[in-house]
């Protein structure tokens, strides 16, 4: 029983041993820098059409409206002054 058990111990320890190294080496060939394909004059035209339109949509979209604070009235529109300063005492201060 104790050699079985020493067997399963070093089996486990084997695996996690192992495990890294089979992760990093299973990883997929993955080119992240494709190469740069220049696009054809009928692609141009159509990225102006499209780009056109969308200036148009953003033309058509309205003002936005003032907004809706009730409190806005209420509150001061200046910055909160600074608490004065403590005035230093003077003389002794035996108790």
């Amino acid at each position: 029983m104790r050699i079985f058990g020493a067997v399963l111990v070093g089996a486990a320890v084997a695996l996690l041993a192992a495990g890294p190294a089979v992760a990093q080496m299973s990883t997929p060939n993955i080119n992240l820098m494709p190469e740069v394909k220049s696009k054809t004059p009928e692609e141009r035209e159509q990225d102006e059409v499209r780009d056109k339109a969308y200036r148009e949509s953003l033309k058509k979209i309205p003002d936005a409206k003032a907004s809706n604070d009730p409190w806005g009235s209420v509150r001061s529109t200046e910055a909160p002054k600074a608490p004065a300063k403590p005035k230093a005492k003077t003389g002794s201060t035996t108790n």
